[in-house]
This record gives structure tokens, sequence and C-alpha cells, in this order.
């Protein structure tokens, strides 16, 4: 019994530490529940802590967190499905990790890490791609 609640300990105060929030998938596919595509998913636009909700930390105009904010510093985290960092979903052009940034490593349509590249991990018919509409997609993250 003490071994279980030292397990449960760990688990709780490992959680508190990471601090991550999951926000689901970047993808295309609108019937996955995890994507941001599903609006009836993690997609929905009244999902409390939805990228598409406007009035949530990660989906308002005003946020510093938020995906949609063009001045925003602390956009959310997108990770592949290997675990690979790919970038900053931000709307802002000038952070060098956003995907909007056209001139940075995951904004620009000519690197191989780019989501706006369709010849290379944006491209529809890579399995992992956020851009395949039957695929799984990117993991998007909250701090």
């Amino acid at each position: 019994m003490l071994k279980l609640m030292v397990v449960l300990a760990a688990l709780a105060l490992s959680a508190a530490v990471c601090g991550a929030e999951d926000l689901g998938n970047l993808s295309a596919n609108p019937f996955d529940y995890e994507s941001s595509s599903n609006p009836f998913g993690k997609g929905s636009p009244f999902a409390p802590n939805g990228i598409n909700n406007p009035y949530s930390p990660y989906g308002s105009p005003f946020s510093n967190t938020s995906a949609t904010n063009p001045f925003a510093t602390d956009a959310p985290a997108l990770y592949d499905q290997q675990g690979n960092y790919r970038g900053k979903l931000s709307a802002n052009p000038y952070d060098p990790d956003s995907t909007s940034n056209q001139f940075g490593r995951y904004g620009s349509p000519f690197s191989p890490d780019s989501l706006n590249n369709q010849f290379g991990a944006g491209s529809p018919y890579r399995f992992d791609s956020p851009n395949n509409p039957y695929g799984k997609g990117w993991q998007i993250e909250g701090k």
C-alpha cells in the first residue's frame, strides 16, 4: 500500500512539474476527436482551452499564449508523432520559431521542417503531416 501511495504521489508531482497542456493535434482530419479540424472535438469553438475558441487563452487574439495573436511570443508548441519539436503554432510573422514566419525554419515554404512545405513535412501524402486529411498530425502543447 505504501508503494502505491509513493507511485501516485510521484505521478501527481511529475504532472504538476511538466505543466504542458494538451491542446489536441494540428491536423486536417475532421473525424479524429483530437484534431483541431474537428468542430465537435478539440477543434470546437467552445472548447475551454481550444485554439479555435476566441475566448480561450490559446485562441484569443489578445492573449500572449494564443495561436491567433500576431504579436504573441509564448504561443503553443508543435511536436510531431516522434516527439520532435516543429516550431510554434503562431500568427506572429517575426518570431523565428513561428509557423507564420515565411523566412524561418518552421514557416518557410522551402524548409524541409516546415508545415508550409508541400514537398517536405507539410506534404499531404506524408502519414504524419498536419495537412494529411486522414492522418494524426502534430501535437499542440500549451504552456
